[in-house]
């Protein structure tokens, strides 16, 4: 039982709130094993409704620090989850748990919980599992779910199929605004915050990130605001909320589409790991054998393995 629990009576005690089966449940459906998709087939009706609220951005903006803040924030009167995404550890594959440590004080609170997961060594951002771990903290009924990516720069993309708000936080201090401007990242966010406003170069950063959005559709339904806060001195946190919520406000029955963009893409990424299991186990040595020796050319192989 220890092995392999039950996947219909972990579901009910992780919908009924038990901390410690959410923990197992997570550690099942991230590591794959035995009856994982059981278990998500159970726990899927019982959520979807959570506000999903990425945060990504640099390394050294204060993204935990912040998400820290907003946890305070948004404490007692909301039940919070943080998922961080942390970088692999070089030895053990496993997270390094930065993050889970800036938030220890929180550790104590029934109303919070707080998962480090490792992105194995992934780009964009988040893990393969992200999606699968926000079934279960969403069935246990927290929200806001608070998504803090691992902090890789203008790859950090992802986050947009498995959020409902993304948040992109920026810190003075990064050098020419135009190139910050022209970065890649900056076009996921929803809401731009500029962390550690209190150091010079705030104004800055702050009259680029406008110029841009000046540029930006002038259709658009939606501009991100710029806001300012400064986590280390717990200011302007509230704020940064405000333009989160109003964000979900604007959503209306747009937040059924984003729930339909991630559904779509959690489909496309099952069903591409099945087809690459299914094809790893059917390259056999002595297909590998004929590739090399040109007696088989590798697209024909691929097509044969796949059934098409």
């Amino acid at each position: 039982m220890r092995n392999h629990p039950d996947p219909v009576e972990l579901a009910r005690r992780v919908a009924e709130g038990d901390r410690r089966s959410l923990a197992r449940a997570i550690s099942l459906v991230e590591d794959d094993r035995p009856g994982a998709e059981e278990l998500l087939g159970e726990l899927y009706p019982r959520g979807g409704g959570a506000h999903v609220v990425g945060f990504t951005g640099w390394p050294g903006s204060g993204k935990s620090t912040l998400v820290d803040r907003v946890i305070t924030h948004l404490r007692p009167a909301r039940k919070v989850a943080v998922l961080a995404i942390d970088p692999a550890s070089p030895f053990t594959g496993g997270a390094l748990l930065g993050d889970r440590i800036r938030m220890q004080r929180h550790t104590s609170d029934p109303g919070v919980y707080v998962r480090s997961m490792s992105n194995r060594g992934r780009l964009g951002g988040v893990a393969d599992a992200t999606f699968k771990a926000l079934t279960v903290i969403e069935a246990a009924g927290y929200d806001p779910v608070l998504v803090e990516t691992v902090g890789v720069g203008q790859a950090e993309t992802e986050i947009v199929e498995v959020a409902h708000t993304t948040v992109v936080v920026l810190a003075p201090g990064w050098g020419d605004d135009v190139q910050v401007a022209k970065a890649g990242l900056l076009e996921v966010a929803d809401v731009f915050c500029i962390n550690k406003d209190d150091q010079p170069g705030g104004d800055r950063l702050a009259a680029a990130l406008e110029a841009m959005l000046d540029l930006a559709d002038p259709s658009a339904r939606w501009r991100p605001p710029v806001v300012r806060c400064s986590a280390e001195l717990d200011r302007g946190v509230d704020l940064l909320w405000e333009a989160v919520e109003a964000h979900r406000r604007h959503l209306g029955s747009d937040f059924g589409e984003r729930a339909r963009r991630r559904a779509r893409a959690e489909i496309t990424k099952a069903a591409l790991g099945l087809v690459t299991r299914r094809v790893e186990a059917g390259v056999s040595p002595d297909l590998v054998e004929r590739v090399v020796a040109r007696r088989r050319d590798p697209w024909s192989v691929a097509r044969e393995l796949i059934g098409s």
